[in-house]
């Protein structure tokens, strides 16, 4: 189960493992926030693709009734998306913990 990380002192993350659990149970929304480069090397299929650069200005293209979690390469830049929301007063985002590179080395596939 995804834990609230707002109001905590840890990071505003969930682990690859919650993130499966959670799109597997269509509970959350899974959105690359990475730039259209990265994501045309490699992506993880099924996935919302909105670039931190413009997250602000298309946030309302996120789905309202479902939490999202935001992956980057490596889960740092998907901190600053969580961040962006939250001042926007979204607060049901958290980010991938290790990103992309993390879900790969997990064994989960992503497509090139």
């Amino acid at each position: 189960m995804l834990r609230n990380p707002f109001g905590q002192k840890n990071l505003p993350e969930v682990s690859v493992a919650e993130t499966i659990e959670a799109t597997n149970a269509g509970t959350h929304q899974l959105v690359d926030i990475r730039e259209q480069d990265e994501r045309d090397a490699f992506r993880i299929a099924g996935t919302a693709f909105i670039p931190l650069g413009e997250l602000a200005q298309r946030a309302g293209e996120l789905e309202a009734d479902r939490p999202v979690i935001f992956y980057c390469r490596s889960g740092r830049r998907s901190l600053y998306a969580v961040e962006i929301l939250a001042a926007a007063g979204r607060a049901d985002t958290v980010s991938m913990a290790g990103g992309i590179i993390a879900w790969h080395e997990a064994g989960y596939p992503i497509e090139q």
